[in-house]
């Protein structure tokens, strides 16, 4: 095997540990990002879908599947992240902690994509 499986397998494995977290343990997530449930729980429904099962399933995805396409749309995924990222930075004001996200949004997004496409 060469270098780019392992990066592309690294990628997937990234997905489905950040994914896991955000479908697994949405309450620790909603306070990392600070996010408060409004009291209905769709707070964490919306947490362990969009933050959590998607990315899950699609690092799953991409590892089953194989195919340099599968793992550029791990990098079309994180890179969607990061352009509401960087929205928000704009239109809602900066922090480290978001900043932090975006870069690493942003790297994912460029690797996957660069060695996919």
């Amino acid at each position: 095997m060469d270098w780019i499986t392992y990066i592309n397998w690294l990628l997937a494995l990234l997905s489905i540990g950040f994914g896991a977290l955000g479908w697994l343990a949405p309450k620790y997530t909603m306070e990392t990002v600070d996010l408060s449930d409004g009291g209905s729980t769709m707070g964490m429904s919306e947490v362990r879908a969009a933050s959590g099962a998607l990315f899950v399933f699609a690092g799953v995805g991409a590892l089953i599947l194989g195919t340099p396409a599968a793992y550029a749309m791990i990098g079309f995924i994180w890179g969607g992240g990061a352009i509401g990222r960087a929205t928000s930075l704009i239109l809602d004001g900066t922090t480290r902690l978001k900043w932090i996200f975006f870069a690493s949004e942003v790297a994912v997004a460029v690797v996957a994509l660069g060695i996919n496409l």
